[in-house]
């Protein structure tokens, strides 16, 4: 028996799909196969194998190290991975081990940028057939597990914004290698401003247009490419998916992007605000709602006559505001995020809520039968892992319906109503974490535990550098 078997791993529509998988390598004379897997940062890592390889490998997993899960983000090894226990407190994660990736056939595409090539998301598991805990993608299928036996699916639509800017210099000289390495220097595209005129869009059109031919290609249900108010960017929105598919849809439309736009000459950046004179941070905006298993029926929905939103929805919402502060750490989970938090910004900085208010956290939109119902949380940035952000919506409205939390009147006016603050730094949101026991029992504590400990090493490194700030304010002075 191969190892999918063997562990029972697969669900007849993967079955049927790798069927299908294997018939399209065979026709389309596929020569390569990337198999990949999101890290605890939402970046895809892996493997790639010549396509008969890969095929024969599909059962039976293909062995990757450990010490992916190990790194911070600047590919550093943050854990002791040659102690007892790797660091994790695991015999299996220690020395460096290998897990085995195995491929999920449900989400084999071809490339249209790479020739000849095949790509398949994979999942880790252990050599006994136990899930790799720490990978979030098998904790976000977990939580998703959870919700369907309350009766529910979890549907989000995607609404990302980035920069896009023309590629000027590598910076490929080997003085420029590091950890990280130097950042490329780049030109803008357009000067910005003229938010979403047409003028703006047809600066930026040629460029825009490979990437969304693209991610079409690929197989993402894209809806709308925009031109945002700021200097070089954009805003592409997708429609609304259930379970893995939105989070899946996320890593490969960042990876996408970035791999098309190098391609043809471009650098594409999901960084929130990057260190440029006159631009401006950018947002990933969630939107969400449950929808009924048995009827498919929405069931954020109010009823006719009633109020916009379902109780469920309400309780719901009252959730996801609750445990504001503490998810933070997985919706804004890098240093530069927290720069995007500021008051009249067209970005949230405290947790509230309000109907089509764009200065809320949480904007509610639909009404009474209306089928598009749905909360959309605009905490995010765009470099969030897509399965820890979903995670920590469904673990948190959840909570706030088994509680019958209220999320009080509707915020009118979003930088002056009294509430909750966000947290102004990653250091304040781990704070913020450890202060909510929640995420700590839905999540587990040694999942939470591995997760700080690479953002507090994210964090000690940003603490040990001089800033320029830091040189202007004091080199002078004392």
């Amino acid at each position: 028996m191969s190892f999918v078997e063997r562990h029972g791993l697969w669900s007849d529509e993967q079955r049927e799909a790798a069927g299908r998988l294997r018939k399209i390598v065979e026709e389309k004379k596929l020569e390569v196969i990337r198999l990949s897997f999101p890290d605890q940062h939402g970046i895809l890592r892996g493997k790639t194998l010549i396509a008969s390889e890969a095929v024969s490998s599909l059962e039976s997993g293909c062995s990757i190290t450990t010490t992916m899960l190990a790194k911070d983000t600047s590919h550093r090894t943050v854990f002791p991975v040659f102690t007892s226990g790797g660091g994790f407190g695991m015999k299996e994660m220690e020395g460096a081990a290998d897990v085995l990736m195995v491929a999920d056939p449900t989400t084999f595409r071809v490339l249209p940028w790479a020739q000849n090539t095949g790509w398949l998301m994979c999942d880790l598991y252990f050599a006994d057939g136990r899930p790799v805990p720490f990978a979030t993608r098998n904790l976000y299928r977990g939580v998703l597990d959870r919700l369907a036996k309350r009766g529910y699916d979890f549907v989000a639509g995607l609404e990302v914004e980035f920069h896009l800017f023309k590629l000027e210099d590598s910076q490929m000289a080997p003085e420029h290698a590091g950890q990280p390495g130097t950042p490329p220097a780049v030109s803008l595209l357009s000067h910005g401003y003229q938010y979403l005129t047409e003028q703006r869009y047809d600066q930026m059109e040629p460029v825009l247009e490979i990437i969304r031919r693209d991610v079409l290609a690929v197989g993402l249900p894209l809806r709308s490419v925009e031109v945002e108010f700021g200097p070089s960017q954009c805003e592409f929105t997708f429609a609304p998916t259930r379970g893995l598919a939105p989070a899946d849809n996320m890593v490969l439309f960042r990876s996408a992007v970035k791999q098309i736009a190098r391609r043809h000459g471009y650098h594409a950046t999901f960084m929130c605000r990057p260190k440029l004179p006159n631009v401006f941070a950018s947002g990933w905006h969630l939107h969400q709602s449950l929808v009924s298993r048995t009827t498919g029926e929405n069931a954020f929905m109010g009823k006719e006559g009633g109020e916009p939103l379902s109780p469920l929805a309400l309780g719901y919402l009252a959730g996801l505001l609750e445990h504001a502060r503490a998810s933070t750490v997985f919706t804004t989970p890098t240093i530069n995020g927290y720069k995007r938090y500021r008051s009249y910004s067209l970005a949230p900085d405290r947790a509230i809520w309000g109907r089509d208010n764009r200065g809320v956290m949480i904007r509610v939109l639909g009404g009474p039968n209306d089928p598009a119902t749905r909360l959309e949380n605009r905490i995010g940035e765009p470099a969030a892992n897509p399965y820890l952000y979903m995670a920590s919506q469904i673990l948190s409205g959840l909570d706030g319906v088994d509680r019958k939390l209220d999320p009080g009147p509707s915020a009118d006016t979003p930088y002056e109503t009294k509430a909750a603050l966000l947290p102004k730094s990653l250091r304040e949101a781990v704070f913020a974490l450890h202060d909510d026991p929640f995420f700590r029992e839905t999540l587990g504590k040694e999942f939470v535990d591995y997760y700080v400990h690479i953002k507090n090493a994210e964090i000690d490194r940003f603490q040990a550098e001089v800033s320029d700030w830091e040189h202007r304010e004091y080199f002078e002075m004392f």
